[in-house]
């Protein structure tokens, strides 16, 4: 999970891993869970929040870094996690990754879902996400939902909410460098590889509907966009 300056929304984002992981280590015992956080040039709060759970719970990881970029953020903290596991393990198909971001809230099934998806086998899956109503214009929201209709097999990718197989990550050469679109760019690299490759609605993110974008051409920007759509549309 990559975090640049997320103290509103860290700790929600934090919390709600934690209740995912706790989910998936019922569902199945004996299970490994390792929950990389990475704080890319972190000015804010965001640090020490990420402490106070990495003090109370060593499945997660604190990675620094400085890149100032979504893609790199997301290949390190893959990288770093994959680290703790003996090489085999952390390159093999028994290893699932799954990708959320900071100021995103993840359902409590959400990871006992991907390991149901990937047992029955899926290579990575694409999970839906909707902005959280609470930070939204209503017009906008409603707009959004026309838009992203509630459906198995739908065509759209977010890093928000993506899993994928460490085996089939490493063969596409990671997430890349980017600051934007580095998700669409590893889900094309996997389908050239002819990998198995799922759309869900049965995994929903919540994530902020905040218009400021941190990454250029990201998802604020995207609902900012719609949100001058529909100006336009009424003036």
């Amino acid at each position: 999970m990559p975090a640049h300056n997320e103290e509103r929304h860290i700790g929600s984002a934090l919390a709600a891993l934690q209740t995912a992981a706790d989910a998936l280590q019922r569902e199945h015992a004996g299970i490994g869970v390792s929950i990389a956080v990475v704080l890319d040039a972190c000015t804010d709060r965001s640090s020490s929040i990420t402490a106070a759970y990495t003090l109370a719970d060593l499945r997660f990881l604190p990675v620094e870094v400085g890149f100032r970029s979504t893609g790199a953020s997301r290949d390190a903290g893959i990288r770093a996690a994959l680290e703790r596991l003996p090489f085999a393990a952390g390159a093999g198909a028994g290893t699932w990754l799954a990708t959320t971001d900071a100021d995103s809230t993840v359902p409590g099934h959400w990871l006992v879902r991907q390991v149901e998806l990937a047992n029955a086998g899926a290579d990575a899956i694409l999970g839906s996400v909707e902005p959280d109503s609470r930070d939204m214009d209503e017009a906008v929201l409603e707009r959004w939902r026309e838009l992203h209709p509630s459906r198995e097999d739908h065509p759209h990718i977010y890093g928000a909410n993506l899993g994928v197989r460490a085996s089939a990550y490493l063969a596409a050469g990671g997430f890349p460098r980017l600051r934007s679109h580095e998700d669409r760019v590893l889900v094309e690299r996997l389908r050239r590889l002819g990998l198995a490759v799922i759309a869900t609605d049965t995994t929903k993110v919540i994530t902020s509907g905040r218009l400021q974008a941190r990454a250029p051409e990201g998802f604020a920007a995207y609902l900012r966009a719609l949100g001058s759509g529909l100006s336009s549309v009424a003036r």
